[in-house]
């Protein structure tokens, strides 16, 4: 054994970032990464690329901000050309851009709301476009509203989540599908309310149940293609979508019902969806990886 040898430092996971209670703190839909406190780690001064992704050409929605900006971060820096779906967050998406060419590559921003089949249609267009194939596809956006009862949900509230969580995961594999080359890969964000639905997220969990479901099933009606189709399965994750759409004294206590104590941050998901992106992962399809601080899936 080398005795000059150092390993990497090693952390308490309970401790490596702030735990509740949280700040008291509320904001409109969607939310805003620059009004949240404590601020999310997207892995900005920690991510290190290795060329795992080097010349790929990929689609993030919900690229703005939380789970999805710490992934634009990571494919960018892993040499990803990056395109970001968000629907009207222009400071997040900005400054999310910023960091994909910081890494230098590729940043292209297109605006609107994905529940619309046209919307996604003009995504994929958009992509192509500017860079002429698309190798990888994050079905990531996704909304949410904490409800106490059946009586509370409106109508257009269910379908908006549907709409938004699911019809434009199918609209997005469609449009990108015949683009698409052996050796790609489609990863889509379900949850661990898939496992252990939240009784005030009821229109939310029943998307995710479904998104893990089409997952699963598309990735054996596509595989004759050699295209990989995955899913990861954050547990609590702090992003914006939490103050902007759960009442103040849950996001105060959001993450400590984890054997970890405390919410993930987004950092924390970014290297799942690299390995899934990549060669990698090149014997897994149809799979769920599950990243939620303890919470069981079983």
């Amino acid at each position: 054994m080398n005795a000059n040898f150092e390993s990497s430092p090693m952390t308490d996971p309970r401790e490596k970032y702030p735990k509740p209670p949280y700040p008291e703190q509320e904001q409109p839909v969607p939310g805003k990464t620059s009004q949240m406190n404590p601020k999310p780690d997207h892995g900005e001064t920690s991510y290190k690329g290795s060329g795992k992704l080097e010349g790929r050409k990929a689609i993030i929605t919900g690229g703005d901000s939380g789970i999805g900006r710490a992934v634009a971060i990571a494919f960018a820096r892993e040499g990803a050309d990056v395109l970001i779906s968000y629907l009207n967050e222009e400071e997040d998406a900005r400054e999310t851009a910023q960091y994909i060419e910081q890494a230098g590559r590729k940043a292209v921003l297109v605006p609107g709301d994905i529940s619309e089949e046209s919307h996604c249609q003009e995504i994929v267009q958009k992509a192509v476009a500017e860079f002429g194939k698309i190798d990888i596809l994050v079905n990531n956006a996704a909304f949410q509203m904490s409800r106490e009862s059946l009586q509370e949900i409106p109508s257009e509230e269910w379908d908006r989540t549907f709409k938004t969580n699911i019809y434009a995961m199918f609209y997005l594999c469609k449009a990108a599908e015949p683009h698409m080359q052996p050796g790609s890969t489609i990863v889509n964000t379900t949850s661990v309310n898939a496992y252990s639905p939240s009784p005030t997220l009821l229109a939310y969990t029943a998307t995710k149940a479904a998104i893990q479901n089409f997952t699963s099933n598309l990735a054996q009606s596509i595989a004759e293609k050699g295209i990989r189709v995955n899913c990861v399965a954050p547990g609590p994750i702090w992003t914006p979508l939490i103050p902007a759409t759960m009442p103040p004294e849950k996001v105060q206590k959001f993450g400590e019902d984890t054997p970890l104590g405390r919410a993930g941050q987004p950092a924390e998901l970014a290297p799942i969806y690299v390995l899934l992106a990549s060669e990698d992962s090149s014997y897994m399809s149809g799979a769920t990886v599950q990243v939620t601080g303890g919470r069981p899936t079983i």
